[in-house]
């Protein structure tokens, strides 16, 4: 069912664990399989990720996208970690089984809500986790982060 790759990210996951003073952290769930990812960051003054931790409970998938997302944005800015998406991790894990796509989903909204939860702690602003970037305050400039039924159901 799983590449070589998944099941290494799976046996042997990298950054696990928790940043106790984390500049951001994202949780989101998935309430159909029970999957929950929770990815905590600390960001550099050039906004540069400089360590990223995860804990997750689930599946093996799940397990391996969570640690393959960490893997590809420590040392990147903010801005080019949001720009990671869920196929970008699927494709770094050489791919996943069409049932378990929703995983690497999964590992992309928990970054992105710890990038947003760094930018409201930064910015000082403090606002609503439905926020929709309407405002700004959370410089979010796109589409209401926390849209997905995934999402919904870790806030």
């Amino acid at each position: 069912m799983y590449n070589e790759k998944v099941i290494d990210y799976f046996m042997n996951p990298r950054n696990v664990g928790e940043i106790g003073d984390a500049d951001g952290v994202g949780e989101v769930g998935n309430p159909k399989c029970g999957d929950v990812m929770k990815i905590y960051l600390n960001v550099d003054e050039d906004e540069i990720i400089r360590d990223v931790k995860f804990e997750t409970f689930g599946c093996a998938a799940a397990i391996a996208t969570s640690s393959m997302a960490t893997e590809m944005v420590k040392g990147r800015s903010i801005d080019e970690a949001l720009k990671i998406t869920n196929k970008d991790v699927a494709g770094e894990l050489g791919g996943l089984p069409p049932q378990k796509l929703h995983c690497s989903l999964l590992a992309e909204e928990a970054l992105r809500a710890a990038i947003q939860d760094y930018r409201r702690k930064k910015s000082g602003v403090t606002v609503s986790p439905i926020c929709g970037g309407c405002c700004n305050a959370c410089q979010t400039f796109e589409e209401p982060p926390f849209v997905s039924e995934t999402s919904r159901a870790a806030g």
